[in-house]
């Protein structure tokens, strides 16, 4: 099945999201946490990326990574007391997007 272009723009937003948030794994900010936050960050921040390689070749497991990504980044950060505006706008695109990944999910391939 051909991707929606909602689907593909989002991807494109998250590829970007990754990009931005990439060097935050080794910001000092993040290091001040613990011992092995940043490692926990970087593998957060993997995740989503490859959540959003499954959603772009229309994936099922790539919804399921995604969904669990969100919720243990949004974990993460409440946990963390990294609550922003950065957070509340994360969080927002991150529900936006998850709306709109669940509508097509029967629609995605069950396949790897």
């Amino acid at each position: 099945m051909k991707r929606p272009g909602i689907i593909t723009a989002f991807c494109v937003l998250g590829y970007l999201s990754v990009v931005i948030t990439f060097p935050q794994v080794f910001s000092p900010a993040v290091k001040k946490l613990g011992v092995f936050m940043p490692a926990l960050y970087g593998i957060l921040v993997a995740a989503n990326f490859m959540s959003c390689v499954g959603i772009w070749y229309f994936k099922q497991w790539g919804v399921r990574l995604y969904l669990i990504s969100f919720f243990a980044k949004t974990l993460f950060f409440i946990l963390t007391n990294q609550i922003g505006i950065s957070f509340y706008m994360g969080l927002v695109f991150s529900v936006l997007f998850s709306v709109f990944l669940l509508r097509y999910y029967s629609r995605m391939n069950a396949n790897l």
